[in-house]
């Protein structure tokens, strides 16, 4: 008998560890893929600094440039997901038009080739014109 309950309480108390084990362990993954947020799409913050490295903002572009980007966000957050596609595209021109005002003629250039290889990374672009440039460079 004494051995019965013995080891039910070593039961629980190791079901009880488990259980806090994998709670702990979630909490340190909580923040998903490698973007920080749900889906692995990098937070506004995580674009800023990356760009401000990459294209060396100034301080006075740094806040314009950041409310651009929350405004996307905030756009995108609102397209039902199967508008996604289209819906995306058009906020994706708006913004980029937003960002060639804001930015110097070198910097825009800079931002839209790392754009155009980040799609390129992915498997493909929103125009067509990656994968035909692909296939160019095949022949």
């Amino acid at each position: 008998m004494k051995m019965t309950k013995l080891s039910a309480i070593i039961a629980l108390t190791l079901g009880g560890l488990l259980l806090c084990s994998t709670g702990a362990l979630a909490q340190d993954n909580k923040e998903g893929g490698k973007g920080g947020r749900k889906g692995g799409f990098p937070t506004v913050e995580q674009r800023m600094e990356r760009m401000s490295k990459e294209l060396k903002l100034t301080d006075e572009q740094k806040p314009k440039v950041k409310v651009v980007l929350e405004d996307e966000g905030k756009k995108m957050r609102d397209v039902a997901p199967e508008d996604r596609r289209t819906k995306g595209r058009e906020i994706r021109d708006e913004t980029n038009k937003k960002l060639k005002e804001i930015l110097t003629a070198d910097q825009y250039k800079q931002y839209e080739e790392t754009m155009a290889n980040r799609r390129g990374k992915k498997g493909g672009g929103t125009d067509g014109d990656t994968k035909k440039e692909g296939a160019d460079k095949k022949n």
